[in-house]
């Protein structure tokens, strides 16, 4: 038996509601149900499809999201890349070293902090922006192809808002944690 109730759909099994996805007696798990692994599949599909559509010429898909990073936060630092983009730092770190070696970025130490580097993109790099924004269009509208006309603005809804929960898990995690510790008089 399945129900429908406020947007999740949950099966009968064995006396019991399981939503989709969840765990089934004897540790099995469907993949298919699975929202994690769905969203990896979606990822892996979108790689493929800007790659076809970049043709191997272009930026690869890491560097596009840099580029179009930096295309609205020109000077940022390396350390505010990694946040706005989601790139770890150590690839963020190696990509940006690759890219200046190919002239697509420039980069100098900040005023404010001798240790931090602030990136910007070059007149190559911003050549190649445009190239590649164009592989990358052809490639959301496939991706998006596999949904059904309505439902396309619902599905980038949706990640969005999973996205903007990521990045307040991110910025508590940020956060120092607080805790009310009690404290008791010594001697009196």
């Amino acid at each position: 038996m399945i129900e429908q109730r406020t947007g999740v759909e949950r099966r009968r099994f064995k006396g019991s509601w399981m939503m989709k996805g969840q765990r089934r007696p004897g540790n099995g798990f469907d993949l298919s149900e699975a929202p994690s692994h769905l969203i990896r599949r979606c990822q892996q599909f979108y790689g493929d499809l800007y790659a076809r559509e970049a043709g191997g010429k272009e930026l690869t898909k890491q560097q596009f999201t840099l580029l179009c990073a930096l295309e609205q936060n020109d000077g940022a630092s390396q350390t505010a890349l990694v946040e706005i983009t989601g790139i770890d730092r150590s690839t963020l770190a190696e990509m940006v070293r690759r890219m200046l070696e190919k002239g697509l970025l420039s980069r100098e130490r900040t005023e404010e902090d001798q240790r931090a580097n602030a990136v910007a993109i070059s007149p190559s790099g911003r050549k190649a922006l445009r190239g590649a924004r164009n592989a990358a269009d052809r490639a959301e509208r496939a991706l998006l192809e596999a949904l059904p006309q309505p439902e396309r603005q619902k599905f980038v809804k949706a990640l969005s808002q999973i996205a903007q929960a990521a990045e307040q898990l991110n910025g508590d995690a940020a956060r120092p944690v607080r805790r009310n510790v009690r404290r008791r008089k010594i001697g009196g």
